[in-house]
């Protein structure tokens, strides 16, 4: 069973999340928080698997909130979903340095919202391609030159070159293609890229790519 908190300011919206999830054999709704504070303290008291955060909330915003739960080293299995009312808002490239795993818009389509849910606990991929890139060009537009590659001698030649296809914001499957492999070896590739450089999930990696100079902005077309 998935054990998700829900934090956001607004009951209908959390009314909304919960009756969703709630209704999946698989997923359960453990605890909801009207506010940062509240999330952090239902995420160290019931240790779920995942948190859907609103990003504005009073007290303390939900940024600060997803800075508080993967900064915790008893909370490294909790994954953070960020959620917002627009794709590119100011904060969600914040909360994806900061440790979210992914985030969502909140008028996604219910379907996307339980395959979010299911892929963060899976470790699997979170962020499309289209978000990927759209991250990734906010990254730039934000960003000086980018770090020495130095972090990146650790990997292999496939590995970078995995890890640098992965930052173009290709799945798994489409990695697999690209380099005539299977799509396991490919996520693979990638979970061991993610060891190596202790990135957190493939939105970590993601930055990382683009912050070692791996990926630039004048691939994404």
């Amino acid at each position: 069973m998935i054990r998700v908190v829900l934090a956001d300011d607004q009951v209908l919206v959390r009314a909304g999340f919960r009756a969703l999830l709630d209704a999946q054999d698989d997923i359960e709704v453990v605890g909801e928080a009207a506010d940062g504070g509240e999330a952090l303290r239902a995420v160290r008291e019931l240790r779920p698997d995942a948190v859907l955060m609103d990003i504005r909330m009073p007290v303390m915003d939900g940024l600060a909130a997803t800075r508080g739960i993967t900064g915790d080293a008893a909370l490294a299995d909790v994954k953070v979903v960020v959620l917002t009312t627009f794709e590119l808002d100011e904060y969600v490239f914040e909360a994806i340095r900061s440790g979210a795993s992914g985030f969502l818009v909140k008028d996604t389509e219910p379907a996307e919202l339980l395959r979010a849910v299911r892929a963060v606990v899976a470790g699997d991929a979170l962020l499309s391609p289209g978000v990927t890139r759209r991250l990734i060009a906010e990254f730039a537009a934000r960003s000086k030159e980018p770090a020495a590659a130095g972090a990146l001698d650790e990997l292999t030649d496939r590995e970078r070159e995995v890890m640098a296809l992965a930052g173009m914001g290709l799945s798994n499957e489409e990695i697999a293609r690209r380099l005539v492999v299977s799509p396991l070896t490919a996520k693979t590739h990638v979970s061991r890229a993610m060891v190596k450089l202790g990135a957190r999930d493939r939105a970590q990696l993601v930055v990382l790519a683009y912050e070692s100079g791996l990926v630039r902005p004048g691939w994404l077309g």
